[in-house]
């Protein structure tokens, strides 16, 4: 009868007549064997079609070499791009990427952390809900595990890795300013300190142009939620009078919400004669070139934040880096002139 295929990493040994530290280390790095051992084992892998169970092999190290990615919301194209860069950025690097998403609930949040914990992750990359974060527990996390955020921090618990929103704000106040009227500023909820950040920046680049401010804020129960965010501000704003003739709003899907306000009340959005108002956004979220009509943005640096950040973690987990260094990376956008503004 045909002898049964090894189920077991100390079966297959035995079928290999190799030791079981001896498998291990293959596992770990072919090349660290001899290349007699490497063969023979290749070979019986061929000969048997055996697979080791890498998560049994994980949870029997102190740290793994998985890598857990969490983002507020994975349906969010924003996050989308971090997280796909990310993931074939730590493969390429010989880590599994594990994702996560909070989905936007605090308590879903907690449940990720407590997640990647208890699969011993070795670092973890994390975009935090923000201002509705569990910051105790995110604070035992950090401690626990190297750790880099993304897009927005939390109190300086790890380094932070993000656009410089100061600089990508201004460079589209000085666009609008210099080509057209002031822009109004359309805020979204305030879900995180990057909200803040941006609206500071709007006030900022404003004063230095000698132009009034109007930020326009807007209160929701669905903050992520921001397609309809906008949609329903815009309408309220056509309802109560428009304030201005060029509207800047915090992001792209903001954006979007706006823009199909203003087309549902008959009003032409474009930049020159025969339009009734501009719009711009932030992001340059992937559809904002396909939107009616296409969107003038800001587009962040999505590749050098994935691999700067990427490369602050490695980093962090090679020892290169000590344990507890903070620090802030923050890299600048580029304006994206399209059909709206």
């Amino acid at each position: 009868m045909k002898e049964d295929p090894p189920r077991t990493m100390e079966a297959f040994a035995r079928a290999c007549g190799v030791s079981r530290p001896t498998l291990s280390k293959f596992f770990e790095d072919p090349e660290s064997v001899k290349p007699s051992t490497r063969a023979l084992i290749t070979a019986k892998l061929e000969e048997t079609d055996y697979q080791p169970n890498l998560y049994a092999r994980n949870l029997n190290r102190k740290r793994t070499r998985t890598i857990g990615i969490v983002v507020p919301a994975i349906t969010d194209p924003f996050y989308a791009q971090l997280v796909t860069r990310l993931e074939l950025l730590l493969r390429a690097e010989g880590y599994w990427p594990l994702t996560i998403s909070p989905h936007g609930q605090p308590d879903l949040e907690v449940e990720a952390l407590r997640t990647l914990q208890s699969l011993r992750v070795g670092g973890a990359l994390i975009a935090p809900l923000g201002f509705a974060s569990d910051a105790e527990a995110m604070q035992r996390f950090v401690e626990a595990t190297p750790c880099i955020f993304l897009d927005n921090a939390i109190g300086g618990m790890a380094s932070f890795v993000g656009n410089d929103n100061r600089q990508s704000i201004g460079t589209m106040v000085d666009y609008l300013c210099r080509s057209g009227e002031a822009p109004v500023y359309i805020n979204t909820p305030p879900v995180n300190p990057g909200t803040g950040e941006r609206c500071a920046a709007y006030l900022a680049a404003m004063c230095a142009h000698g132009a009034t401010p109007l930020v326009l804020e807007s209160q929701t129960e669905t903050p992520w939620d921001l397609e309809r965010v906008g949609f329903e501000r815009m309408q309220a704003l056509i309802a109560a009078g428009l304030p201005g003739r060029t509207l800047l709003c915090a992001n792209d899907r903001l954006a979007f919400g706006v823009i199909a306000a203003a087309h549902e009340a008959g009003l032409r959005v474009g930049h020159g004669e025969g339009y009734d108002l501009r719009v711009a956004g932030h992001d340059d979220h992937p559809l904002s070139r396909y939107s009616a009509p296409s969107l003038t943005t800001i587009a962040q640096d999505y590749e050098g934040i994935s691999r700067t950040a990427s490369a602050h973690l490695l980093a962090l987990l090679s020892g290169e880096t000590p344990r507890g260094t903070v620090s802030s990376t923050q890299l600048p956008a580029k304006l994206v002139m399209r059909a709206s503004a």
